[in-house]
């Protein structure tokens, strides 16, 4: 079953799924990994409490663009209210693979482009 998890985690980081920029994105947030150098800017665009669409741009290393494709395609539909409620350990299923520490920025990079994107919906 793990080598099912790892096969998923690198077809996400090879051909990433919703990866562009958006044209018509209600919210944008630019995140940073300073310590490894990845870059992404996550592309939302809401509508009526729902997230309809959700993309995003950058480089990094595998765990950090699969992160972010894993994170985009299960957003998308999803109501905005449930999308702010989405946690650390939420991101961690979606990969299905143990991340360790050096690795733990990488993988949350798109989850806090989120937080941010989302921190009026949190009432934060």
């Amino acid at each position: 079953m793990r080598e099912l998890y790892h096969a998923r985690l690198l077809d996400h980081a090879q051909h990433p799924r919703n990866k562009g920029a958006c044209p018509d994105a209600t919210r944008v947030v630019h995140a940073a990994n300073p310590s490894c150098g990845d870059t992404l800017a996550l592309f939302l665009t809401l509508l009526e409490g729902r997230i309809v669409h959700a993309s995003f741009t950058g480089e990094g290393c595998a765990v950090s663009q699969a992160a972010a494709s894993l994170l985009t395609e299960a957003i998308q539909g999803m109501e905005v209210h449930v999308a702010a409620g989405f946690t650390e350990r939420d991101l961690y299923g979606l990969l299905g693979v143990e991340v360790g520490e050096a690795r733990k920025r990488c993988a949350l990079l798109a989850w806090g482009a989120l937080v941010d994107a989302l921190r009026d919906e949190r009432g934060v």
